[in-house]
C-alpha cells in the first residue's frame, strides 16, 4: 500500500483563490493524500470556501500568528508518514505528488523532495506586466514551501518551523535540516504554479524579510561554531 501523504495549505483571508488550491490537490494522480486547511485567522470568505469541501477537507482554525504557525498546526493534525505543503495562492501539476513519490521509492535516505516552480500572472494583473513573471524561464529552482514533500519524522527530529520567523520560516527550517545531514533533492520538472497578484506576502516583505534572512544566516553561523567547540 502507497503512504499517505498529509497536504497542509496555510490561508490567511484566501477566499479568492483557495478553491483552485484545493482543486489542484483533489486533482493529484497520487493516492492516498488526506488534506488539511489551517485558517491563520481569516477575516473574509475563507471558512465559507472550506466549508464547501465538507469531509473531503479537515478545516482548522487558530487565531492569526504567521504562517509559520498555521503550517505546524497542520503538522501536528497530519497522519501521514509524508507531509506537503502549498500556500493557497498557489497550483498544482496534477503528477506533482506522483512524481516525487517516484523519488522517494528510489531513494530511501531521501529526506525532502522539491521541484521546479512556474510563476503566472493573476488575470487582473495582465494589463501591468510588461514580461514573464519569471523572466522567461520555463521554471525555476523552488523558493516557498509549496514544492516540497518531507518525511513526518524529520519534524519530530529536528523541530517545527519558528513562528518567530513571519517571511523566512522555510528557509531557516531548511537551514537546520541541511545541518542535520538531511539528504534533500530537487526534480527539474515544473510542478508548481505560484501566482502573481497584488497581495503576495513576498512582495511585500521589505527590510523585516531582510532581518529575518540575517537571523537565519546567524543561527546557522551560531549551529557551526557550536559544532566545532563540541569536536575541540
Amino acid at each position: 500500500m502507497k503512504p499517505l501523504i498529509s497536504c497542509i495549505v496555510p490561508v490567511f483571508n484566501g477566499e479568492r483563490y483557495l478553491a483552485e488550491a484545493l482543486d489542484s490537490i483533489l486533482a493529484q494522480t497520487y493516492r492516498p493524500v488526506d488534506l488539511i486547511v489551517v485558517d491563520d485567522g481569516s477575516t473574509d470568505g475563507t471558512a465559507q470556501v472550506a466549508a464547501g469541501y465538507g469531509e473531503r477537507i479537515t478545516y482548522l482554525y487558530q487565531e492569526n500568528s504567521g504562517p509559520a504557525a498555521a503550517r505546524n498546526k497542520g503538522i501536528d493534525a497530519a497522519q501521514g508518514e509524508f507531509v506537503a505543503f502549498l500556500d493557497a495562492d498557489d497550483v498544482w501539476h496534477e503528477e506533482k505528488l506522483a512524481r516525487q513519490m517516484v523519488r522517494f521509492d528510489a531513494r530511501r535516505e531521501l529526506g525532502v523532495c522539491s521541484a521546479y516552480q512556474k510563476n503566472f500572472w493573476s488575470p487582473e494583473l495582465e494589463h501591468h506586466r510588461s514580461g514573464s513573471p519569471d523572466t522567461g524561464l520555463d521554471g525555476v529552482p523552488p523558493g516557498v514551501f509549496s514544492s516540497a514533500v518531507v518525511r513526518r519524522s524529520l519534524f519530530d527530529e529536528i523541530g517545527f518551523f519558528d513562528p518567530t520567523l513571519k517571511h523566512r520560516d522555510d528557509m531557516e527550517w531548511l537551514s537546520r535540516a541541511a545541518d542535520e545531514g538531511v539528504v534533500s533533492e530537487t526534480i527539474l520538472d515544473v510542478l508548481v504554479f505560484r501566482r502573481i497578484h497584488g497581495a503576495n506576502r513576498s512582495s511585500n516583505r521589505g527590510a523585516a524579510d531582510k532581518e529575518e534572512i540575517l537571523r537565519v544566516l546567524k543561527s546557522k553561523l551560531d549551529r557551526r561554531r557550536g559544532k566545532l567547540r563540541t569536536e575541540e
